[in-house]
């Protein structure tokens, strides 16, 4: 945990990194408390992350996120886990711990997620969609899991990788079925969701997911993890058939300032936070009266 008095360094690790706003939301954090801190981004690409960890440690840094593709493949290179981080097989906010610069790992994802939904959408019961088995989609579905959803059907290009994650879910009391990308096209599964949510970082650069959206539920909430000023195509497919959307920025603000507070032990300013994001062009939607999904019958043939 870091000290309030001495100045430590504290970044964001992941290839892509440059789109990353938490340089910008976790720097008006640090001054909103007088802390004298300071976060970057660094590129780190999945062979050289254990190099970047060392490094990490040598310059005792006072913490780290991680992103896309490195939530997974830190968890050997980690002296410990927290629960959460166990439950959900990843990790993305590291916290050096102690005189001796114990890294644990933690998870605020799924936190995060849960809260960004809160006032949105509701899933107790409900059928959720999740598009993507990496590390942002196992915090994700154990959210899911954990708030009491019916079924998580996932969608992912490589099967086997999510019949894994699949059956980490199974083992955590949740009903899942697993289909091919090709699926969300034809539309069928989408017939009685509540939620649909891309984990997927396609967004980043602009690209499309084959989906037949006009198949779910109107009121069926449409999520994009990635965020930036304006709408994924993902997004813009759903709003265009109709569908309330909600790209990555609640999320990001949620998960963020409960990584703040991993860090330094003091309630995080989320509105500054929040200030930093709109700045940088984001925005950040208040939540609108939930909407209840009525399953639907399929079409007789």
């Amino acid at each position: 945990m870091a000290s309030r008095d001495q100045a430590r360094l504290f970044g964001v690790l992941g290839d892509p990194v440059d789109h990353s706003l938490s340089p910008a939301m976790h720097n008006a954090a640090f001054a909103a408390t007088g802390l004298p801190h300071l976060y970057l981004r660094y590129r780190v690409p999945p062979d050289a992350l254990a190099a970047a960890i060392a490094e990490a440690r040598t310059l005792r840094m006072g913490g780290l996120n991680l992103t896309v593709p490195l939530k997974e493949a830190v968890l050997p290179l980690l002296d410990e886990v927290t629960p959460e981080a166990a439950r959900i097989g990843a990790a993305n906010t590291l916290v050096f711990v102690g005189e001796r610069g114990t890294l644990r790992g933690d998870n605020t994802d799924g936190r995060g997620f849960r809260a960004a939904l809160r006032g949105r959408a509701r899933v107790r019961g409900a059928h959720a969609v999740v598009i993507g088995a990496g590390g942002s989609a196992r915090a994700v579905t154990t959210a899911l899991a954990a708030a009491g959803v019916a079924r998580i059907t996932l969608a992912n290009r490589t099967l086997a990788r999510g019949e894994a994650l699949a059956e980490r879910l199974e083992r955590l009391g949740a009903t899942t079925a697993v289909v091919p990308l090709t699926a969300l096209a034809r539309g069928g599964v989408l017939d009685d969701a509540a939620l649909v949510v891309n984990t997927t970082p396609l967004g980043l650069a602009g690209r499309r997911l084959a989906m037949r959206c006009a198949a779910a539920p109107r009121p069926c909430l449409f999520v994009d993890l990635v965020y930036a000023s304006r709408p994924t195509p993902f997004l813009t497919g759903a709003a265009h058939a109709g569908h309330p959307t909600l790209d990555g920025a609640p999320m990001l603000l949620e998960q963020g300032a409960l990584a703040f507070e991993a860090w330094t032990a003091r309630r995080a300013p989320r509105a500054a936070m929040a200030r930093a994001l709109r700045a940088a062009g984001l925005t950040l939607t208040q939540p609108r009266r939930t909407a209840t999904v009525t399953a639907r019958r399929p079409p007789r043939s």
